[in-house]
């Protein structure tokens, strides 16, 4: 899962790209309006933390250029003082969650996993699949209630996929929510991402569909 942090508080936005990294995600990170406005129009992103101070062009102008383009990825929006105004003129400004400074490292993590969960039709933070389980809080995977270790990489593949069970996946689309921005991306590393979790899995829930991708699915 990809994610755009917005952010103009150098600190802050390290701390959020730390967590972020540390708890599975992808980052890439915006220190200015124009910045974010750019990347949020031309990158795929699963989910956006963007704040509304920030400086060259407002959060809010921001978000609401998105929505005029029909960018509908999920937004938590993160404000300074924590009025009722600002948070009304953010959900408005079709914000989907909004989260007052200072705020706890776990409490905007969990949700984020609520966001990227209901964007993806999803309602518990427990996914699964035929015997196949993520818990998106702790990233444990099981197969039969049985630990299977996973690297970032094969994880971050299984993530997007259980998120989006029963849609085919290509593998452009898996590279684009897998990696950072600034990363050497590489389609046909998926493959190889594929067949690993394919072995460690032990059973047939990622079907090929030829010439177009991948599927998530227990038969």
């Amino acid at each position: 899962m990809r994610i755009l942090v917005a952010e103009d508080d150098a600190n802050l936005r390290g701390q959020l790209i730390t967590a972020l990294n540390a708890a599975g995600y992808v980052a890439d990170a915006a220190p200015d309006g124009p910045e974010a406005a750019f990347l949020g129009e031309t990158e795929p992103y699963d989910a956006v933390i963007l704040d509304l101070g920030l400086p060259g062009r407002d959060g809010l102008s921001v978000l609401r250029g998105w929505r005029a383009q029909a960018r509908t990825m999920p937004v938590l929006i993160l404000t300074a003082r924590g009025t009722w105004q600002e948070k009304v003129e953010g959900m408005d400004a079709g914000a989907d969650d909004y989260l007052a400074k200072p705020f706890r490292m776990e409490e905007l993590l969990a949700r984020l996993r609520a966001l990227i969960r209901r964007a993806g039709g999803q309602a518990s933070p427990a996914l699964a699949c035929g015997p196949v389980a993520l818990d998106t809080r702790t990233g444990r995977v099981t197969v039969a209630d049985m630990p299977v270790t996973l690297t970032a990489h094969e994880h971050r593949v299984l993530s997007y996929l259980m998120h989006h069970q029963g849609r085919v996946i290509s593998r452009t689309e898996l590279t684009e929510h897998v990696y950072a921005q600034d990363f050497d991306r590489d389609s046909n590393t998926i493959e190889v991402f594929i067949g690993r979790l394919r072995r460690k899995l032990g059973v047939p829930v990622i079907q090929t569909e030829r010439g177009l991708g991948y599927r998530m699915d227990a038969g």
